[in-house]
């Protein structure tokens, strides 16, 4: 009777550190509006200058010859969640965008941002393409771009993009919405 006793007790054990597991194992609080600082700081692809960004970022086509293949993004988004599946919810982000010279793989730049939400990457994503315009019409230096993003996108946003209309999307720009 002792040895079931103990089992038992084991077995009881083990569900317990199932249950604490799972629990930890749950979306990690960085995947939120804004990135943990401390594991996304933002990176940038130190090829990329402010005196060569017409010859780089500025040039149509450069974020998608540089883009990693979904393979990788996914992957590291499935690590970066931990236990959580629903990858759906979330943009494998860049937190310094391609067009703006952030490092295409390096996970320092890369996190897992929600798509839904007031601060969703449909927002980021209005703010990025105001941030590149900006950059490559010589109105704001690269470097003050990257690092207002990287700082805090959120107060970027609120500085560049006063108002909706101030950072229209891609598809408004180009009268496909």
């Amino acid at each position: 009777m002792e040895r079931d006793e103990i089992r038992m007790a084991g077995w009881g054990a083990g569900i317990v550190f199932a249950l604490v597991l799972a629990v930890t194992a749950a979306p990690v609080a960085w995947a939120g509006d804004r990135p943990d600082p401390a594991r996304t700081p933002g990176a940038i692809n130190p090829a990329v200058t402010q005196a060569n960004i017409h010859r780089t970022i500025c040039v149509p086509g450069y974020s998608r010859g540089v883009r990693p293949p979904y393979a990788y993004t996914k992957a590291l988004k499935l690590r970066q969640l931990g236990g959580d599946r629903r990858t759906w919810r979330y943009e494998e982000d860049h937190l310094i965008p391609l067009s703006l010279g952030g490092a295409p793989r390096d996970p320092r730049n890369l996190w897992p941002e929600p798509w839904h939400g007031r601060w969703g990457a449909h927002t980021k994503d209005r703010l990025e393409l105001k941030l590149y315009h900006l950059v490559c019409a010589g109105r704001l230096p690269l470097a003050e771009a990257r690092t207002a993003i990287a700082r805090d996108w959120i107060a970027a946003y609120r500085r560049f993009c006063p108002t909706r209309s101030d950072c229209p999307s891609w598809r408004e720009l180009h009268g496909r919405e």
